[in-house]
Formats: structure tokens, sequence, C-alpha cells
């Protein structure tokens, strides 16, 4: 099976010794979101986890726990945008990033990583020329270091509206003219680009339309074949393998102003504030009433056999 520890919130990136504590006990405890008294209890065991998919837009504070990720397959989506901290107040310095990236590279292997430019939004200084420089400058620098890039054009949901008035959507005009210039300037750096919920429009420039986060790319970057069973994406336009988050929502501290899993940031520091490090839980605790639900887990990988 698959966890997942990106959705909600950035693990590696703020909660990593947590994370790295769940990993040496072998279990984690996710409240539902929408029923608060429901637990599910996942084993963190790589006899029955074949991979474990990390989004985030600071992996270093990770790095010092990565021997126990060892046994476990691992696909990471790492976030590298052109923005200031007018739009990304807590993000690190991208230069950092960069370095980061290749380092995080060298550790899991180029398919095992991929880049993700999004999303992408014009406003102010960050226009369309803006946003070619920074991507041919930045897809330069990480040549070699992974084989795909994921781009999406900002989505309007409600948090986002409230956090970010001043955004717009993007014509579709322009979304093309864009995309079909991000996607000359990765082939010419040996990479391959998928689009995140963006239906196919950009496919007749050669991108690839499918979905961001495939039981294919999990197959890719463990190198063996999973039979997994059918899930629905976050939503209907994402086809994307979202199961078993093991995040919180309201808990990701760098307040990037499009995001849609935070709420304001008075809330999101509220909610930081009840992490314990030595949780079961990443926000709070076992409370009384609590409906432990043990979830079925067993490897998918069929015959465990590599094909790659």
């Amino acid at each position: 099976m698959i966890i997942n520890t990106g959705q909600r919130t950035d693990i590696p990136a703020f909660y990593s010794e947590w994370f790295a504590n769940r990993l040496k006990e072998g279990f984690v405890c996710v409240r539902n979101p929408y029923d608060q008294s429901r637990v599910s209890r996942y084993r963190l065991d790589p006899a029955v986890v074949d991979a474990i998919g990390f989004c985030t837009k600071n992996p270093a504070p990770m790095f010092p726990h990565m021997d126990l990720l060892k046994d476990f397959g691992q696909h990471w989506s790492v976030t590298i945008t052109p923005y200031g901290r007018d739009i990304e107040p807590n993000v690190p310095d991208k230069h950092r990033l960069l370095e980061e990236f290749e380092e995080l590279s060298q550790r899991v292997g180029r398919r095992a990583i991929v880049w993700r430019y999004d999303p992408i939004l014009l406003w102010e200084r960050y226009t369309e020329e803006y946003h070619l420089r920074a991507f041919a400058k930045m897809a330069g620098e990480l040549a070699g270091y992974t084989d795909t890039v994921v781009i999406s054009f900002v989505d309007l949901y409600p948090k986002v509206r409230k956090n970010f008035p001043e955004v717009s959507e993007i014509a579709k005009d322009r979304r093309l003219a864009l995309g079909r210039q991000i996607i000359e300037i990765a082939s010419s750096c040996g990479m391959k680009v998928k689009t995140c919920a963006e239906g196919d429009e950009l496919a007749p420039f050669g991108a690839d339309c499918n979905g961001c986060m495939l039981i294919s790319d999990y197959e890719n970057a463990i190198g063996k074949r999973l039979k997994a069973p059918k899930t629905k994406g976050a939503r209907a336009e994402c086809a994307c393998y979202l199961s078993c988050d093991i995040g919180a929502y309201n808990t990701c501290r760098h307040l990037c102003r499009y995001c849609y899993a935070n709420a304001e940031p008075a809330r999101v520091m509220a909610q930081s504030r009840m992490h314990d490090p030595k949780s079961s839980f990443l926000i709070g605790d076992y409370r009384e009433g609590d409906i432990i639900h043990d979830v079925p887990q067993e490897s998918w990988i069929e015959n465990q056999l590599g094909f790659l």
C-alpha cells in the first residue's frame, strides 16, 4: 500500500522529528478531519507499506532521518516556485532549495523525485516573461536531477479567494502560450511536463495530461509493479492516487497565499501549537470517546518482483 504525507500539510518541512518518531514506533494515528471522533491507525512497516509519498517545499529537515526510510519505497514531489515572501512568506531561499533538491535526488534517485512548478499565477511583477526567465534558470539547474516537472495554473478555491483576493484566474489563451513555452524549455533540459488538474489543453504541445501522481509514477519510483485498489481523485479533475494521508489541515506554516489546505494564518498557528513530536497524532493526542480503526494493510507489489 501507499502512505501519503503531503495533501494536507508539509510534514518534511515542519514535522520531520514527529515523523521520525512515528517510523521508529512503527505506527501513526490520523484523526478524520470530518468526524473528529474517528481515528485511523496505520502501521508504518515496509512489509505492508510499499511506498511513502512526500509533497514538500523544504525536504532538508528530513535529511537527518533518511536512514529510517531506507527500507521503504519513496516518491518525492518538491515544489520550487519563483515567488517571493509576498506570496510564500515562510518558504526558504530558493537557491538553497535547488541545492537541497539536487542532494535529495542523489539520495533517492532521479526517478523518485519530481519538481513541481506550481501553481502558476500572474500578479504584479510575476508576469509571463518573469515566469519564463525563472523557469528556464531553475530547469537548467535541475537538469539531470529529475525526469519530470509538474505544472498547474492557480485555482481559486474558497480558501484561496479568502487569503489572496487580489489573484485572478488566467485566461485560456495565456495559459496555452505560457504552457507551450514551458514545455519547450523543459524538453530542452531533459524533463517531461506533467499537468495537475488542467484537463488536456496542453497535450497538443507535448504535456502528459493523464495525472501527476499516478500508480505508474510510484511504480517508476520504486521499480516494482503495484496491484493497487481503485480510488477516486481528490476532485473531479484529479486522476492522482491519493489515499491514506497522515497529515492534518491548517497546520502548514509556509502560509502560502494560494494554499487550498489552510484557513486564515491565525488558525494555522494555533493548530501548530498543539503539535507534540512524541504524540501518535500530528496534532493533539488521544481523546475520550475516540473510535480507533486499525486499517487493514497489505503489500501491493505484484509477485514481489521488480520491473526496472
